[in-house]
């Protein structure tokens, strides 16, 4: 048995009594052998190393006389130095062996779906989205359906640049129109068909201003030779072949335009006529349409203005009318000619 005098000093030491005792001690003396080692823990030792030798020496005697553990037990470090060793120190760290696990934890690597977004555009420097543009369109000045002296402008200075092929005709119809459209595309204006002021500055700043030969030619053909029935008297002397229209007073030509006729299934009658009556605003009956300065001289067949002539030019065809286009020739025609004056349509 271990007594108070084994040798045990407290300090850590080995005494030669002790550690005989400690190889030799079995099963049968751990009871009493607590006992003996109960006062030892009421020895003065320093601090917390009195306390850890004590727990070391119950626990070597509680196992049941294992040499290999009690002799490791003894030969350990001092306890006290273990855990002050325990300690974590502010500059070092314990070392990790493979299967443990650190004491802090590392920081997770991110993946794709935690990663951190891509910082957003600096304010400063992020270009702004254009703001949509509140600058009202330019105002149109002139449109399809329109009829004046600045239409016929218009008509003269698109033909001096190539853009209108035939003579002005006062009327913003749908070759107009056209011409209008071909001007602009060519310029890289808004395709509107419509003249706007801008479209009309571009235009007076690539042309001049027309003559009154360009703004009024006697015709867009030339005119042809006179038919004899034409020579003698007032006459409207009207070509099928030139596709003309001439005033004509005793053999000299007072006035001259462009006429279109019927169709093959509406042809206007051949031959000598005179005029039977005038109707300044006259509206077909027949057909509902204008048919303003009528001249009539075969039944319902008349000379007068046409607006789809106008607007469309040889495109089409009359119900069998003469129709002229060009609206102030026809209207001074309108004024001279009398009841009664010769009509002659011939080829």
């Amino acid at each position: 048995m271990v007594d108070t005098d084994s040798g045990w000093d407290g300090r850590g030491g080995r005494g030669s009594h002790g550690t005989r005792a400690m190889r030799g001690a079995c099963a049968a003396d751990a009871i009493p052998d607590r006992r003996v080692a109960a006062p030892d823990r009421r020895v003065a030792l320093p601090g917390r190393r009195v306390a850890a030798v004590s727990l070391v020496a119950l626990a070597a005697l509680a196992t049941g006389c294992e040499p290999g553990t009690a002799t490791g037990a003894q030969d350990a470090s001092p306890p006290a130095r273990a855990t002050q060793a325990a300690a974590p120190s502010p500059t070092r760290t314990a070392p990790v062996t493979e299967d443990a696990k650190p004491r802090t934890a590392p920081p997770p690597v991110p993946s794709a779906s935690t990663a951190a977004p891509a910082p957003a555009p600096d304010p400063t420097t992020a270009r702004p989205a254009p703001e949509p543009s509140t600058a009202p369109p330019p105002r149109v000045l002139m449109r399809t359906g329109a009829e004046s002296d600045r239409v016929r402008e218009l008509q003269a200075r698109l033909r001096q640049i190539g853009h209108f092929g035939r003579n002005p005709t006062g009327y913003y119809g749908s070759v107009t129109a056209d011409a209008v459209r071909s001007f602009q595309a060519k310029r890289s204006l808004p395709v509107t068909g419509s003249t706007d002021e801008v479209t009309w500055r571009r235009l007076l700043a690539m042309t001049r201003t027309p003559t009154a030969a360009e703004l009024r030619p006697p015709t867009e053909r030339p005119v042809a030779a006179p038919d004899e029935r034409c020579l003698k008297g007032r006459v409207l002397c009207i070509s099928k072949n030139s596709r003309t229209l001439a005033w004509m007073i005793d053999g000299r030509v007072v006035s001259a335009m462009d006429v279109r006729f019927g169709s093959e299934y509406t042809p206007t009658r051949e031959g000598v006529f005179e005029v039977f009556w005038k109707s300044r605003d006259h509206v077909s009956t027949l057909y509902d349409t204008p048919m303003p300065y009528a001249l009539f001289f075969s039944g319902g067949q008349a000379v007068h203005y046409s607006a789809d002539f106008a607007a469309n030019g040889y495109g089409g065809a009359s119900h069998g009318c003469v129709n002229v286009r060009d609206k102030r020739k026809v209207a001074a025609l309108f004024d001279q000619v009398r009841t009664g004056d010769k009509v002659v349509v011939y080829w």
